[in-house]
């Protein structure tokens, strides 16, 4: 099937009050995971594509996967690169079939933001792609994006940048953190106040969340039972996220959650079937575990 915009799902998303789930994915596994959940539940989702991931598996074999992938569903599909940090990496991406991308510019001062992100708009118009742009820092760590404190949102600044820019959508930092482990302690909040006052400044302009993998503790737990040591890892609830979709968040960043989910069952797996050499057997395994995750932030933030 043709691979939606971003555009088209974060219309979708608006219409209905929902936010669109985003999945890292860097696997056949995970892309099948994703994509055949979301397909059964009938719902849209967008994947990701990380420096990391392209790293690991290249660009080439990541696109024809997740073309063949999308060839027999039903659903709406985008393909996204995530935290783009260069207009090269943004304009590789779109003449390899990317329907979106994010330009990431949020670590350089204010106008060479706009600078940098109104070029990646301007290359995007050329095939119809949408951008995703960012203000503020979110803090964490995930691949290449490392950060030790948030740098909030400056909610004054949001407006001036959509305008000058023409962004489709802008990532913002209200308390959420790249990476498993996010917080000293569990159970944190986030600043819904700045989040409110963000979307008083730009009402038609779709939100983003990034860093808001939930950190499952049954996963956490079942990896430390079986040799891990994932420590004081702390994740935002999906309930405390889902209050950021009636302030205007219309897409919802996942990716930690289903790199926990799958090494649990890895972990376990190995465990329990010490015999067990056949990578279809537990990989197959772990794509089943992740599955349950996906239904549940699909579940929480698009249905």
């Amino acid at each position: 099937m043709k691979l939606a915009t971003v555009s088209e799902l974060l219309a979708w998303a608006t219409k209905n009050n929902r936010a669109v789930c985003a999945f890292n994915v860097n696997n056949m596994e995970l892309i099948q995971a994703v994509v055949n959940t979301a397909d059964k539940m009938g719902l849209p989702i967008i994947l990701q594509i990380s420096k990391g991931a392209r790293n690991y598996a290249s660009m080439p074999y990541l696109v024809k996967l997740v073309e063949a992938a999308t060839s027999t569903i039903k659903i709406p599909v985008a393909l996204h690169l995530d935290h783009g940090d260069s207009f090269e990496i943004c304009k590789e991406c779109l003449d390899a079939g990317f329907t979106s991308v994010m330009i990431d510019g949020s670590h350089l001062p204010f106008e060479e933001n706009i600078v940098l992100t109104k070029r990646v708009v301007e290359y995007a118009k050329k095939t119809g792609a949408s951008v995703e742009g960012e203000l503020g820092q979110i803090a964490g760590i995930e691949e290449h994006v490392q950060n030790e404190y948030s740098l909030y949102t400056d909610p004054s600044v949001v407006a001036e940048y959509v305008k000058r820019t023409g962004v489709t959508s802008l990532a913002i930092s209200i308390g959420t953190a790249h990476g498993a482990f996010k917080y000293k302690a569990p159970n944190p909040t986030l600043r819904l106040d700045i989040l409110a006052e963000i979307q008083k400044q730009i009402p038609n302009t779709p939100l983003v969340l990034h860093g808001a993998s939930s950190v499952t503790p049954s996963d956490v737990e079942t990896i430390n039972k079986f040799g891990g040591k994932i420590e004081k890892a702390y994740g935002v609830s999906e309930s405390v996220l889902a209050q950021t979709i009636p302030l205007g968040v219309r897409k919802i960043n996942i990716d930690s959650d289903i790199r926990l989910a799958f090494t649990a069952k890895l972990r376990e797996h190995f465990h329990k079937n010490p015999e067990h050499f056949d990578p279809r057997q537990y990989l197959g395994a772990a794509r089943e575990h992740v599955t349950h995750v996906i239904r549940r932030k699909l579940e929480s933030f698009s249905k």
